[in-house]
Parts: C-alpha cells; structure tokens; sequence
C-alpha cells in the first residue's frame, strides 16, 4: 500500500485586469491587507488580448500579477477563489467610476513545476476543485522553460509571462529549501 503524502506548500499569485494603473493600485493594496505582504510584483502591462472585458472594464485594461509572501496549501485555491470574488465587489463599490467591473482578480498557484488557475466556469481542460469553482493547469515548467496548452490564455503565451513567472517559480524553491 501507497504512503499518501501531504502537497508541498505553494506559491499564490494573483493576475489583475483593471480598468486602469490606479484601480489596479488599489486592487493591490486590499491583497496585501486579506492575504499579507507581496513579495513579487509585475509590471503593469496594457492588456489587449481580448475585447471580451470591454464592456465591463473599458478599453485600455491593464494587467499586473502579485504574489504573497506566504506559501499556501494547494487546496485553499477554491476558498481563495471566492475571496477574490467578494473583493472584486468591494472593488466595483469603491472605484470612483462607471464600470461595472473594474477590476477582476484571478488567482492561482506556482509550484515547481506548473501553475495553476482558478475559474468559475467549467471546460473540457478544466477539474472541479470543491465550493463551485474548477482549476487547469494553464503552464507547465520543464526542462528550463515554460510551455503553454492548446487552451492556455494567449498572454499566458508571452515572454514577459514566462519571466515573471520564472521568478517566482525561484522564489518559491529558495523558500521551499528554507
């Protein structure tokens, strides 16, 4: 009989689409008050992948990826799913603007060898993870680089994405090793 082992710890990262560089700044202070101090922060890039958060975010979205200091474990993706939702909420209230989604929150995990995203909506690529909320393996790390799916989300694809997410793939092995 197998020894079940318990999952290392990992490394959560949160992507944020916002409506612009100010509301993305506030969306990054209220996770550093739920989650704790980030220790990894990306550029704010201009987000132009996609018309489909038009709409609700306007036309000149900008995305920027945080991470938290603290390692979590991997099963506490679908409760933090659900914590990013509600802020998203607080989010909508607070901004002083129109829109009716001004900044979305995307979490998910690193761990030495992929990361992982949360989603609300079911896939063909997707598992069910508990509390109404399905996980996928959006990259894989091996043999030195990162490689995307057939369903990966387009920026996932880009090189700036792979080097942001190369450090904190290191951060988290040097705070695996401690």
């Amino acid at each position: 009989m197998w020894t079940l082992k318990k999952p290392d710890p990992v490394k959560l990262i949160i992507g944020i689409l916002g409506c612009d560089a100010d509301a993305v700044d506030v969306a990054v202070d209220m996770i550093k008050a739920r989650f704790g101090p980030c220790d990894i922060e990306s550029q704010a890039w201009p987000f132009r992948h996609t018309e489909y958060y038009a709409n609700e975010m306007g036309k000149e979205i900008v995305k920027k990826f945080v991470t938290v200091e603290k390692l979590i474990a991997p099963d506490k993706l679908a409760a933090i799913k659900h914590t990013t939702n509600k802020m998203e909420a607080k989010l909508a209230a607070v901004l002083d603007n129109d829109l009716s989604r001004p900044v979305n929150l995307d979490p998910g995990y690193i761990e030495p060898s992929k990361l992982v995203l949360a989603s609300t909506k079911n896939f063909s690529h997707r598992i069910y993870i508990g509390k109404k909320i399905w996980a996928e393996v959006t990259l894989i790390y091996s043999k030195g680089r990162w490689t995307s799916f057939e369903y990966t989300f387009p920026d996932h694809k880009e090189d700036r994405y792979y080097d942001f997410f190369s450090q904190v793939r290191d951060k988290l092995v040097q705070q695996l090793r401690e």
